[in-house]
């Protein structure tokens, strides 16, 4: 699979993982998506190193979504924890 391939799947991935964390994002629907992107990347990536599979199995694949899903939900954390912490030190 390839890079364009894992950007849409990042989108679709940062979709869910904002309906599976729901909450107020300090960013917009713009961050929401660059952070879908990154985790979709992100999953690919860790689905490489920890499983040894070349970039997971394909775009329709269950373990595909699940890696990008869950490496969407990994930066989605990280970033209400970091600007999360920041805007309410400002307010």
């Amino acid at each position: 699979m390839g890079i364009i391939a894992w950007i849409i799947i990042g989108l679709l991935a940062g979709a869910i993982a904002k309906a599976i964390m729901p909450g107020k994002d300090p960013g917009g629907v713009i961050i929401t998506m660059l952070i879908g992107i990154a985790g979709g990347l992100l999953g690919g990536w860790l689905g490489k190193v920890i499983f040894g599979v070349d970039s997971v199995d394909g775009f329709f694949e269950l373990s595909t979504w699940i890696a990008a899903i869950v490496g969407s939900l990994i930066l989605l954390a990280l970033y209400r924890l970091v600007t999360g912490n920041r805007s309410r030190r400002h307010a």
